[in-house]
């Protein structure tokens, strides 16, 4: 195995994976994701949520609702018994703000344990943002910037810097709590929400660094942002906007009076429009005290912090999106081995006198590679545009947009080819969402590995022995003896138009 795949992950799944569950039993909705291990990219195998509302109750009454805690106990027996069907193992559970407050807390957690057969941990505040910030850790690549969980007890803040978890506090304004706290009324909301922010004397630390919004109501916020936008891509985890339009966002959010005529909306649970001003005031409020960069969407938080919490150290270091793409290659391509070889074979096409690669460049193009050969099982005709849409669309961590376009497009242009480019409408509108540069990387990306594929058939151990060089002004292929057979006029029109694109004259030299 190379110095690439141990740092990245294993050709595909080596053995067979243990399922791993996990409850959250939050203030406003209680969920189970079960997972399909405990590894660096995890995908999840099944996930359903019930919003209960067991927090609605607690700023006026301090107990649980009646009618919540029935419907909780509900759902988390039904979990129980779909846990047992999936043959899950190692099941974790856990409650927050709600429980934790409520007077009949305890009650509740002895009644919810005997529903689920397990033990379920009431986590403190500051755990909870712990556990917010390693799901940060397990969806992006060295986070730096200020992480925030808006649940509807309580908003959980934490410093995230790269390798180290800094200040974390949990204040009491979840947007169920609000709700209770106002009679639901929304122009009642703002004061408590100052004065709560206000108690975050590290806050001034997070100006200029970004802000990562955790939480399925200010997830809506994203996706209202994205229909009002007409963004291109349904996928919130990575969805970034600059901080003066989300503001500007959330204050129409909780200034209009009647939001269902706005696109999207009448889309979420009824439970989740009903929160969703509230969340707009917190996100807003909270933005404008901080003054971040901007605001990154996650769907990474609690529960994939618990996940991460669980990964021993070498499983934490590997690349999240190379460890996905490499994993997803193994499930759908036809060879991992050679997935990585072209990741090696394209290297000295970066190299000088070619075209600049920065080390995030780099990765990109390494990913590109890994899952270059997902649609081969497709319709020759529908190759590119069904390998675009998995990619534009796929659960991938540790990448932006702009990078998760780059690599549909990459592989869009590797089947299509650029001549055919206008065949798929979705591949128009993502290129509106990468730099010019970008669009020129994926084109040269899908013609190297249009030309590997026509020496190499797709079967490892062909192209390592095939090398490029650069020689002047000639991008040179040189392809030993025992393959010369593979020369050939589509070989060499592929050559070509890669030569074109990297701005050099082919020439292919057979061995002798």
């Amino acid at each position: 195995m190379t110095s690439l795949e141990r740092l990245f992950g294993e050709h595909g799944r080596a053995h067979e994976l243990e399922p791993i569950g996990v409850v959250d039993i939050g203030s406003n909705s209680v969920r189970l994701v079960v997972y399909e291990g405990a590894v660096r990219a995890p995908t999840p195998l099944f996930n359903e949520k019930v919003l209960c509302g067991l927090g609605r109750d607690i700023a006026s009454t301090g107990h649980l609702g009646k009618e919540a805690v029935e419907r909780a106990l509900a759902a988390l027996s039904r979990f129980r018994a779909i846990t047992q069907v999936l043959a899950v193992k190692n099941l974790h559970a856990f409650a927050t703000a709600a429980v934790r407050e409520a007077a009949d807390g305890n009650e509740f957690i002895e009644r919810a344990e005997k529903a689920l057969g397990i033990p379920v941990e009431v986590i403190s505040g500051e755990r909870e943002a712990r556990l917010v910030a390693q799901g940060i850790m397990m969806g992006f690549v060295e986070p730096d910037g200020v992480a925030g969980d808006l649940g509807g007890g309580s908003l959980e803040l934490i410093d995230v810097a790269p390798g180290e978890l800094k200040h974390a506090i949990t204040l009491p304004v979840g947007g169920l709590r609000l709700i209770g706290a106002t009679g639901n009324k929304i122009e009642k909301a703002q004061q408590p929400v100052d004065e709560a922010i206000a108690q975050v004397p590290w806050l001034p630390e997070g100006a200029g660094r970004p802000f990562f919004a955790v939480g399925g109501t200010w997830r809506a916020i994203a996706r209202l942002h994205m229909e009002q936008t007409r963004y291109p891509l349904r996928v919130t985890h990575g969805y970034a906007i600059p901080t003066s339009e989300t503001i500007a966002f959330c204050e129409f959010l909780r200034k209009t009076k009647k939001l269902t005529g706005l696109a999207g909306f009448e889309e979420l649970a009824k439970a989740r429009r009903e929160v969703l001003p509230f969340g707009a005031l917190v996100l807003e409020r909270l933005l404008k005290a901080l003054n971040p960069s901007r605001v990154v969407f996650s769907v990474f938080g609690v529960r994939e912090g618990l996940i991460y919490s669980l990964l021993p150290p070498h499983e934490r270091s590997k690349d999240p999106l190379l460890s996905f793409c490499a994993e997803y290659a193994g499930v759908r391509s036809r060879s991992v081995e050679h997935a990585w070889e072209l990741c090696k074979w394209t290297d000295p096409i970066f190299e000088p006198p070619g075209p600049k690669e920065t080390p995030e460049e780099r990765r990109m193009r390494f990913a590109a590679c890994l899952v270059s050969d997902i649609g081969w099982r497709e319709h020759p005709d529908y190759r590119g545009e069904q390998s675009l849409n998995l990619l534009a669309h796929a659960g991938l961590a540790g990448i932006d947009h702009a990078g998760r376009v780059f690599m549909a497009l990459a592989i869009f242009y590797r089947h299509a080819g650029a001549s055919q480019e206008q065949t798929a409408e979705l591949s128009e509108r993502l290129k509106g969402l990468v730099s010019k540069r970008a669009l020129k990387r994926a084109r040269i990306v899908a013609a190297a590995i249009r030309t590997a594929h026509m020496l190499s058939v797709g079967i490892p151990g062909v192209i390592e022995h095939t090398p490029l060089s650069y020689e002047g002004d000639k991008l040179v292929l040189t392809i030993p003896r025992a393959y010369a057979g593979l020369d050939g006029e589509r070989l060499r029109r592929r050559f070509e138009v890669l030569a074109q694109l990297v701005e050099k004259q082919p020439e292919i030299r057979l061995g002798r």
